[in-house]
């Protein structure tokens, strides 16, 4: 019934929840909890999204790679861009809250697309290795609802990050995701331009996964046919 209004209310009805739990019952110290919650819960929920339809893209075309020849990296892609539009959806939800909450909306706004790109970038190298690792190994995609889950509780989504062991802050520094959150995270809330550390990481971590992603999947992909 609600239709397209989903890709609103799914990521504020989420934040809502959320927000009630680690404001009132676990309550943590964070300036604007809303944006800062809305914010990372956006971007993990595109990334698991992504990659939890991606990587079934190889097998869920068995009878059109099997029969017909289009080259085989367009149904990864077309899954992650596919998905994308829930991304673009849900910014709007998320600027409302911004203003909503009393935030300034300025032109760091513009450095935006930057943070996306990353994000797609990097979606699409996982995507890319763990579609084509799941032809020969059916498991990846069980295996995919655990990873996600630890890799959502070692992202400070909902908690701040200074609450981390620091023996442990190693896992942020190499964690692309809390990047890309830590990014959109500066311009919609600071109204500033993260550091050029930032920059680079975002950028280091989306460009890793697609070389790594083009590889494995260029490897195998002659030998789809056979294993699908």
């Amino acid at each position: 019934v609600l239709g397209y209004c989903w890709s609103f209310l799914n990521p504020l009805l989420t934040m809502m929840v959320q927000y009630f739990v680690f404001s009132t019952v676990f309550r943590f110290d964070i300036e604007n909890f809303p944006v800062y919650l809305l914010a990372g819960n956006i971007i993990f929920s595109f990334f698991t999204e992504s990659v939890a339809q991606g990587l079934m893209s190889i097998v869920g075309n068995s009878s059109l790679i099997t029969k017909v020849y289009v080259p085989k990296y367009i149904y990864p892609v077309t899954k992650v861009m596919s998905t994308a539009i829930n991304l673009f959806i849900s910014i709007i939800p998320l600027l409302l809250v911004v203003l909503i909450t009393g935030e300034r909306i300025n032109f760091t706004i513009l450095l935006l697309p930057y943070a996306l790109m990353c994000l797609l970038i990097f979606c699409l190298g996982i995507v890319l290795a763990l579609s084509a690792i799941n032809v020969f190994f059916r498991d990846v995609q069980y295996l995919w609802n655990i990873v996600s889950l630890i890799w959502m509780y070692a992202t400070p989504i909902f908690y701040p990050a200074d609450i981390i062991p620091e023996n442990l802050r190693f896992i942020q520094t190499v964690n692309p995701i809390y990047q890309i959150i830590t990014f959109i995270r500066t311009i919609l809330m600071d109204g500033v331009s993260p550091s050029p550390q930032v920059y680079l990481n975002c950028l280091i971590g989306a460009v890793i996964s697609l070389f790594i992603g083009t590889f494995i999947f260029k490897k195998t992909q002659n030998k789809f046919a056979l294993y699908i």
